[in-house]
Order: C-alpha cells, then sequence, then structure tokens
C-alpha cells in the first residue's frame, strides 16, 4: 500500500509552545516513534524494517554513528533512529508525474519537511538548460551526460566530488578512486562542516584524527564529561550507554549552554524501569556554560590541576612533548578572565575539580558544541591537554571521543574522502592502481563554495546529503550553485539542493540502506565504520523502492568507466559486481583493514587499530603526544547583542526535518523560534510570544538578517540564545570559519533581535 504524503505545505512560523522536558525517551518516545513509522510504512512493514536495524545480520541504521555493543536488544534503535528508517523505507514514491506536476520554482518554494515527506526518488531525472521542471532520462544518458561535462572542463579541478556521510565504505573508496583518476582532489565532505576541527586538533596532538575510547570504556569511566552535545536529540542511543556507566559508578558533568532533557534524566524504554518508574538522572553536575568558554573552562581546570600537584608525571614524562611551554601558559590563567569566558560561578568550577581529582579514568565527549567557532581547534587541544595532565589516554575507561553525527562519516575519512590526503595513502593508491594521483590539495566545503561563486567549478557532483541546506551563508552558497554548468545529486530522497541547480541539473536515485543489493553472484552487503572505529556489515532485506534504481558503488563504477574509458586499468566493472573485490583492494590500500573480508565476516565486525589508545604510541611529528599552549579565546559580544548558537529540532537530523515538533524543548507545530533568557529578551523589549528578526553582525561589515522567528523565552545561559538549522544558516558568513579546520563557526554568531511585523 503506497502511503499519501503531504499535498499542501504546513506552515513553519506560528509555533505552539509549552514547558520544556526534564526527562528523555520513555513510553512517549515509543509512541512517537511506531507512530511515524506506521504513517510511512505501515504496520507489518514496521515491525519487518525496525527489528533488523542494528542488528549483527541487519542493516545500519542511516542516522547517527554510535556504536552497537556485543550484546544487543531485540529493539537496537532510538527515536530517531526509527524516524530516519521509516523515511527511507516509506512507501511513497516520486515518480515522472509528480515531476511534471511541479515545476523546479514551486519545488524551490516548498520547505525542506514538504519536500522530504514525498517519499522515495524512482527514476532518474534530469533539468535540460532552459527548462522549467526535471524529465526521466536514462541511465546510459545520465553519464554520458556528465562525462560530456567533465571532459569539457579545461582542468579536473574545475569539477567537485562531494560527499555525505551515508556513504559505504565500498562506495566512498570507489568515489574517491575515481575523482583521483579523473585528476582532482576536490573531495569536499560534511566532515567539514562538523568534527573536522576535531580531526586537526588530534591529528596534531596525538596523532590520529580519531577518538581513543571505545564503548566499554565508557562504563569502566570514573567520570565522563559530556560538553557542547545534546545526545539526547543528536544520538539517543547513546543515553543507554550513560546510563549504564551510571550503573557501573561512573559520574557526568554535562556542560552546555541549554539545559537538555535528555542529560537531566532518562526513562529507558527498554527497562521497565525507564518506561514505568522515574529511569535514571545522568548528569551530576550541570555546568551551564556560556556559549564558545569551553576552551576557558578546561584551561581553569588545567591550572586547578597543577596547583593541586595532581599530575600523572610518570605519563608526562614518558609520554608526551611541550609541558613547560603548556603548564606557562595554564598556570598564567586568571579567575577574571575565566569567569567572564565562561559565565560559571568560581565555585561551580571548584566542585567541577573535585570530580575531576576523584576520577582516575576520564572520558571527555563533545560534539558541535565545540568544533564549530572560530577557536574550536585549540578548544579541543585544551581538552587533550586535560587527558594528557592525569595520564588519560590509552588507559582503559579514558581518553577522547567525539561523537561524530552521520553514520558511516568516520568511514569515509577513512577510505580516502578528504582533499588533503596523506602521500602515504596516495602512494599507496598508485601502487595498487597504476597511475599517479594529483598531489595537490583540493577544495574543502568553504574553499569549494568559493570556488563555484568565482567560477572556478563548472561542475558539482554530491554523493548524498544536502549540500545547500548543509553550508552556510545560505544567499551565497545557492547563488554559487547557480553558477555551475551542471550539478549531480545522487538520493534517496528530495531536498533543497535538487531545487537549487546549475544550468543542467540530474537527480541519480539510489538504494537506501534497508534495501537488499542483489548482483550477479546474489545479494551483496557494504561496511560502514562507527564513532568509535568498529567496522561491520550492512545488509538491507527490503525490496528496492523501484526497479529503477542503483546502488552508489554501481553508480560510481559505472560513471567511471564513462567518463574514463579505455585509459582506467581499473576493472570498474568486476568491482561493481563484487563489492568483496572493493574490500581487496581497501585490504592492500588503507591501514587497518588488511583481511578485511574475513574481519568483517565476524558478527558485529572488528575495531580498527589505534596507536594511542592500543600501544600508548603517538604518531606526531615529535612522536609523542603534543601539549600545547594557545592563548585562550572566547566570542566578545557587544552590549545589546547575543550570541546566538544554531541547533538541531528533535524532529530533526542535520538538514532532514522528519516533523515540527521539538518534544523537550516544548515546541510544538514550528521551527521558526529562538530561544533566549526571559531577562535578555525582556531587556530587549521581547515578550514571549512576539516575533523578531534576527541580524547577524560580522567584521566584513556586512548584515545578514532571518525574519519573523517567535520569541520562547527558555532558560539559556545570559546573554545567548539558539534558533535552528538550516534556517539560521543564512546568518553564518561563508568566511567565518575556525582556524586551521576550516568549519563554519555557527555556534557563535553575534546577532541582534528586533521586533518584527509578523505574528
Amino acid at each position: 500500500m503506497t502511503r499519501k504524503a503531504p499535498s499542501s505545505d504546513p506552515v513553519q512560523d506560528a509555533p505552539q509552545v509549552g514547558a520544556p522536558a526534564h526527562a528523555a525517551a520513555g513510553l512517549p518516545a515509543v509512541a512517537h516513534s511506531l507512530r511515524m513509522a506506521r504513517q510511512q510504512m505501515g504496520v507489518k512493514r514496521t515491525a519487518l524494517t525496525l527489528l533488523r536495524v542494528n542488528q549483527k545480520d541487519g542493516f545500519d541504521c542511516p542516522g547517527c554513528a554510535w556504536p552497537e555493543g556485543d550484546e544487543r536488544h531485540t529493539a537496537e534503535f532510538c527515536e530517531n533512529g526509527a524516524k530516519a528508517v521509516a523515511e527511507e523505507a516509506t512507501t511513497r514514491r516520486v515518480t515522472r508525474a509528480f515531476f511534471a506536476e511541479h515545476p523546479v520554482e514551486d519545488l524551490a518554494r516548498r520547505s525542506g519537511y514538504w519536500l522530504g515527506q514525498q517519499g522515495r526518488l524512482t527514476e532518474p531525472m534530469y533539468l535540460p538548460e532552459g527548462g522549467d521542471r526535471y524529465e526521466p532520462i536514462s541511465w546510459d544518458d545520465a553519464f554520458a551526460l556528465i562525462a560530456e561535462e567533465l571532459r569539457a572542463l579545461p582542468s579536473p579541478d574545475e569539477a567537485v566530488f562531494y560527499t555525505s556521510g551515508r556513504t559505504s565504505n565500498e562506495a566512498a573508496f570507489l568515489y574517491q578512486l575515481f575523482a583521483r583518476e579523473y585528476g582532482t582532489n576536490n573531495l569536499p565532505d560534511c566532515s567539514n562542516m562538523c568534527h573536522e576541527s576535531s580531526g586537526s586538533a588530534l591529528t596534531e596532538t596525538l596523532g590520529v584524527g580519531k577518538g581513543s575510547v571505545l564503548l566499554e570504556d565508557l562504563y569502566k569511566a570514573d567520570l565522563i564529561i559530556v560538553a557542547g552535545q545534546n545526545p539526547g536529540t543528536n544520538h539517543p542511543r547513546m543515553l543507554s550507554a550513560l546510563e549504564k556507566a551510571k550503573a557501573g559508578g561512573a559520574r557526568i558533568i554535562t556542560v552546555n549552554p541549554l539545559p537538555e532533557a535528555g542529560m537531566e534524566r532518562f526513562k529507558n524504554p527498554q527497562t521497565p524501569k525507564g518506561l514505568a518508574a522515574g529511569g535514571t538522572p545522568l548528569t551530576d553536575l550541570f555546568l551551564q556554560i556560556r556559549i564558545g568558554g569551553d576552551q576557558a573552562l578546561f584551561r581553569a581546570l588545567n591550572r586547578l590541576i597543577l596547583e593541586r600537584d595532581a599530575v600523572d608525571e610518570e605519563f608526562v614524562g614518558a609520554y608526551t612533548h611541550g609541558f613547560e611551554e603548556f603548564a606557562e601558559a595554564a598556570r598564567a590563567a586568571g579567575w577574571d578572565e575565566t569567569l567572564a569566558a565562561t559565565g560559571l560561578e568560581r565555585a561551580e568550577i571548584e566542585r567541577a575539580l573535585e570530580m575531576v581529582l576523584a576520577s582516575r579514568r576520564t572520558v571527555v565527549c563533545w560534539a558541535m558544541g565545540l568544533t564549530q567557532h572560530k577557536h574550536s581547534v585549540p578548544t579541543i587541544r585544551e581538552v587533550v591537554n586535560f587527558l594528557l595532565l592525569r595520564g588519560n589516554i590509552g588507559r582503559p575507561g579514558a581518553g577522547v571521543c567525539p561523537v561524530r553525527g552521520h553514520s558511516n562519516v568516520q568511514g569515509d575519512r577513512t577510505m580516502g574522502i578528504f582533499e588533503r590526503p596523506a602521500p602515504a595513502f596516495l602512494d599507496a593508491l598508485e601502487k595498487e592502481f597504476g597511475f599517479a594521483p594529483p598531489r595537490e590539495h583540493g577544495y574543502d566545503v568553504v574553499r569549494a563554495i568559493r570556488a563555484m561563486r568565482d567560477g572556478k567549478v563548472k561542475v558539482f557532483f554530491a554523493m548524498g546529503g544536502n549540500f545547500v541546506a548543509a553550508s552556510p551563508d545560505t544567499e551565497v552558497t545557492e547563488a554559487a550553485m547557480r553558477r555551475a554548468r551542471l550539478t549531480v545529486h545522487v538520493s534517496t530522497k528530495l531536498n533543497r539542493s535538487h531545487c537549487v541547480t546549475g544550468a543542467r541539473a540530474l537527480i541519480l536515485p539510489t538504494l537506501g540502506r534497508t534495501e537488499r543489493d542483489t548482483g550477479p553472484g546474489g545479494d551483496r552487503f557494504v561496511t560502514v565504520e562507527d564513532s568509535m572505529g568498529m567496522v561491520h556489515a550492512s545488509r538491507g532485506r527490503l525490496a528496492p523502492a523501484s526497479p529503477h534504481l542503483l546502488s552508489e558503488p554501481v553508480i560510481v563504477a559505472r560513471l567511471a568507466r564513462t567518463v574514463l574509458g579505455g585509459k582506467s586499468a581499473t576493472p570498474w566493472e568486476e568491482l561493481a559486481d563484487d563489492y568483496a573485490l572493493i574490500r581487496d583492494r581497501i585490504a592492500r590500500v588503507v591501514p587497518g583493514f588488511e583481511d578485511f573480508n574475513a574481519k568483517v565476516a565476524r558478527p558485529g565486525g572488528f575495531a580498527l587499530p589505534h596507536a594511542p589508545r592500543d600501544e600508548r604510541r603517538f604518531p606526531t611529528a615529535t612522536g609523542k603526544a603534543n601539549f600545547t599552549a594557545a592563548p585562550v579565546e572566547y566570542p566578545r559580544v557587544p552590549e545589546g547583542r547575543l550570541l546566538l548558537q544554531t541547533l538541531r529540532s528533535h524532529d530533526q537530523y542535520n538538514t532532514t526535518v522528519y516533523g515540527l515538533d521539538d518534544r523537550y524543548r516544548g515546541i510544538k507545530n514550528g521551527r521558526r523560534v529562538v530561544l533566549v533568557r526571559p531577562q535578555d529578551a525582556l531587556r530587549l523589549g521581547l515578550p514571549d510570544g512576539s516575533y523578531a528578526d534576527l541580524t547577524s553582525e560580522w567584521s566584513d561589515g556586512r548584515e545578514r538578517v532571518a525574519r519573523g522567528f517567535r520569541v520562547v523565552h527558555y532558560p539559556t545561559a545570559p546573554g545567548c540564545a539558539a534558533a535552528y538549522y538550516p534556517e539560521t544558516n543564512v546568518l553564518v558568513p561563508l568566511d567565518a570559519t575556525a582556524d586551521t579546520s576550516n568549519t563554519p563557526a555557527s555556534k557563535s554568531v553575534v546577532i541582534r533581535l528586533t521586533p518584527a511585523e509578523a505574528g
């Protein structure tokens, strides 16, 4: 039975507001998950599909990258995972008749929520130059059109190949191989917009740009610090891990400008206590930090550790470099600057210190709240300093834990999706495939947009994702995309990027994680890497949404052969037919994947090696873990202004909007809201329920405006505000990025709030 999609676009700027929740999950999460799943899939399909999510013989959830333990619950998914699966496994379909009915101009006026609700794409579609709507095109003709445009470019560097985090290891490896055989390292990906700051800081300080903990380490920890992260909405299955850690005796410090229901109390829907009783309080100490004050907080803790003579001197002496310079900088940290930067009381920081000193095994987890500021890289370096001081790297139950978003965003990078590849990786590619890869660095996301804006890029190809909605400076990004000769999107569903096109555009529909991928030798599987470096298989079981869908590896292989022709010695056809052959090639190119096919055949997969964790070996320039001593930075806000962070609603995953409610924050049926501390809002003359325009102020002198947001009085940190993206991406300039990583600074936006006419 095909379920009907909404025909009209719901109003999103008249939300209803109630009190925020103080607990996450429980029966409401179960009910909401099942209701949305039934709406999209029906009862039978819901049961068949959800019971295979994150199982050892099932498919990896297309939502977040949180790992699974060895023992798994029958329902090994969270509310947002159920929403992600339901949207992919929906019975709604977008056919050629839909595109005939809806010109691109009409689609461009629709919300991202409405576009996503229409269902699965069913066949390749083409927007010809000068045309007003997409029309059907064969796969062969689509590949030929892309080849025509790519071959016509004066330089391969006039093409960009973007990747979303949901792409499998096999598809990502083939994709980067194709781009480099074509002749460019222009391989931006969604990591550029999220954890690039983490990778930059960790590579410099520890030698590996990934987290150093496994799931079991959380259960062994004495103290877990969750900073700049909202697990209740963004990684709900993490709450189960934190609950288990608490049962084992761990204490938790939460560092966040907003109180978040999931970190207050978790009602585990998989246990009687969670469903019927009061659940588990998670946070032992809540530090409601001012936006961007995290570096100053960790610097203050480091100074206090030094003053208390609580350093693990044996570890520091044997395994680290740069301690003296770091210690000199840390001892200079003053209370006045610390309190101004953090907005905290001295007693709160000293209470946190006592919890730190009582812990032998400490884990620090973080997400976008730390990575999307101008000073994000030094902030994460300071977190590393904090852990190094007490020997909390390479110790069970301790370490760094950057929590990734998209499923397999980390795996894509491991497979070589990176605009600045390591020479050793390129050497291995050259040895395996017999061609000379380009060595010049390519464009990341921000540089790719600049290049399109300046007419230096003519072809944009996206393997998944919603590039236009995910990127900063919306008007600039959209204008840049429209300057391209050709834009191509490999997608499962409609999104905003399909409506903002180059002179010509293609939509190429692909299989989803939930679907059976059948080749000449039978059913095939792909692999993914989770946020903690575990690699495992993913096997879809549902019949494909359309007989015209191709898998991502097949799309890449067929495109590569069409574009490269006989010049490529790579056996693209064989690799497309048999993914085991791709894994054999990966095993010979990527360290840690030796005997890949044998390892991934084990139920649950395998852990990639991590030298700092496994051996206390640090492959840095100094051969040791590096202390750093950057000056403390934090945002300065002029009088009468607020500091805005962009964030997700609970009914949202990245740019995919599943619904219009944010149940934990008390928001219903709307997205254009700005959360402001009551005292700040009233000082600005904005009562609760009034409407305001948000104007961002930047050093370039240009103001950017997002209009008509309902003011919600909310317990944010003093001087701070919050609003959902992508609606507020328009406020973030393209050139407002983190130093070193070039990640958009979306978590520290200086804004004016002024009364609006709308209401």
